[in-house]
């Protein structure tokens, strides 16, 4: 299995949108701070175990073992495993991104460059952090929205840098289903719909269990999916630790 291939699969967990074309609207509603009808996940911590399906231009990891822990607004740690043997492990922060690949003895370090560089859009930990959590991502400042209605669903629209950003949200549970991103420099996009919603106790916040993943290449060929389905997911039931060292003999790889 190669390095690209394992990093790849840390990156689609961690990234995703599902593109749409737009459809005129039906009802245009004024971008006020109250306008989104979105429920966010609130938490401290959230950690999370689950079972994770990879495809890599024919390449298929099958039934990896998938555990997640978060602090919010911090710490995004990653441990994927096959066979009963942790293969690689990731942690990344507000500034760096750290992957430790156990199959070949290397480990990757760098920014946000390093990780946009390997999807070809640009990234940010905000980002990762709403697109892993199924979270609404707000516009930054400055930026205006057009939202509209159909239906229940609401569609929210707008240009982040050389993004075009989508996403539907299901009011009644206030959740994001489905996101798109499309990158207008190189033509890529990444792809993601949420599914299987369920309510985490003791907060009764409600949390997608199943995410399908899917990175787009310019020529509209498929080339990269992940399918994620998460067994067990648990908000600030205890302090998490986000262990990550690396082992002497270890090569870092570019």
């Amino acid at each position: 299995m190669s390095n690209r291939f394992l990093l790849l699969f840390v990156v689609l967990i961690t990234l995703g949108s599902c593109a749409r074309k737009a459809i005129p609207a039906k009802t245009v509603i004024p971008p006020t701070a109250n306008a989104v009808k979105a429920n966010n996940v609130e938490f401290r911590y959230l950690s999370a175990k689950g079972k994770a399906q990879i495809e890599q231009n024919g390449n298929k990891l099958p039934n990896a073992n998938l555990t997640l822990r978060m602090r919010r607004d911090s710490v995004i740690w990653i441990s994927v495993s096959v066979a009963g043997f942790e293969g690689v492990r990731a942690s990344i922060t507000q500034d760096s991104v750290r992957v430790l690949n156990k199959l070949q003895h290397e480990y990757y370090v760098g920014d946000f460059a390093y990780l946009s560089r390997q999807l070809n859009v640009p990234v940010s930990f905000a980002q990762v952090q709403a697109l892993l959590l199924g979270n609404y991502l707000p516009a930054t400042n400055g930026t205006e929205p057009t939202i509209t209605t159909e239906g229940a669903t609401q569609r929210i629209q707008y240009n982040q840098a050389s993004l075009f950003i989508e996403q539907l949200i299901e009011m009644s549970l206030g959740k994001l289903q489905k996101l798109s991103v499309r990158d207008d420099a190189s033509k890529n996009n990444l792809l993601v719909d949420y599914s299987d919603f369920r309510t985490l106790m003791p907060t009764n916040q409600s949390f997608a269990h199943n995410t399908v993943v899917q990175v787009q290449q310019a020529n509209g060929k498929t080339n990269s999916s992940a399918a994620i389905n998460y067994r067990n997911v648990d908000v600030d039931t205890e302090r998490l630790d986000f262990p990550f060292s690396v082992p002497s003999g270890y090569v870092r790889k570019k």
